[in-house]
């Protein structure tokens, strides 16, 4: 199965277990390229699992992952390695900045290591900075701020070499209210300017108000009205066998 062309990144019949524990069973999604799509649901849900079978950082057990026509869950590991350093970026609840680096050598990291000059990449780090209000910070090192503007710089580093999907997961967890507008305001804003696609996962339903469209998940399942049927990959279905997942599942 080959993703619709209007869809950038596709999933389906997803099925996922943490230490023999169901974490994903049958979940299908599609995910539209410069869409803000929010993955809802209570903690222990499955969303973190989601973000990481879509991201590629997790091979799920059974079904298929598709991004921009490749099929991400049929990639060896170096290849997945090599998709996501450079076309996807990754904010998780915590910022893991490297502490011997400096707040922009941190927010450019992406693009040093596609080797991108460093003026070049300090130039663009710091202008994700300075839209993050952190940009004074550029010459410091990420012991010296508080834990919210860490986060502010992790965020920068995933939008810095505009990637074409950033998976947030639970990204404002550790912000207070404002700075977790200014974060999602920024996600959203980079969504809509720059044409990247963002997936964002939290237990928040505050948050899939900045989104354009949200899904929940419910002890691994999707739930609600726009949940599609069951579609089990490994049962042979499909485009041909049986129902896929629609543009708006």
């Amino acid at each position: 199965m080959v993703a619709a062309p209007e869809e950038l990144l596709r999933a389906r019949g997803l099925h996922h277990e943490h230490e023999g524990s169901p974490a994903l069973l049958d979940v299908c999604v599609g995910v539209r390229e410069g869409e803000v799509l929010s993955v809802t649901g209570p903690r222990g849900c499955g969303k973190s699992t989601l973000l990481g079978c879509l991201s590629g950082r997790l091979v799920p057990a059974r079904g298929e992952v598709w991004f921009d026509g490749v099929p991400l869950h049929a990639l060896p590991a170096p290849a997945r390695d090599r998709l996501r350093r450079d076309r996807f970026g990754w904010v998780g609840s915590e910022p893991h900045l490297l502490p011997e680096l400096t707040v922009w050598e941190n927010a450019a990291l992406p693009l040093l290591l596609a080797g991108t000059g460093r003026r070049r990449a300090r130039r663009t780090a710091c202008e994700w900075l300075e839209r993050l209000d952190v940009g004074y910070c550029a010459r410091s090192r990420p012991g010296e701020l508080p834990q919210a503007q860490r986060q502010r710089v992790a965020v920068a580093r995933a939008l810095a070499h505009s990637p074409a999907v950033v998976f947030a997961d639970e990204p404002t967890a550790p912000l207070y209210q404002a700075d977790r507008a200014r974060v999602l305001r920024t996600l959203t804003t980079a969504a809509r300017s720059h044409g990247i696609t963002v997936v964002l996962a939290s237990h928040d339903a505050r948050v899939a108000d900045v989104a354009d469209r949200a899904i929940t998940l419910v002890d691994g399942r999707r739930v609600g009205a726009d949940a599609p049927p069951p579609t089990d990959v490994s049962a042979g279905t499909g485009p041909k066998g049986g129902a896929a997942c629609s543009l708006s599942a």
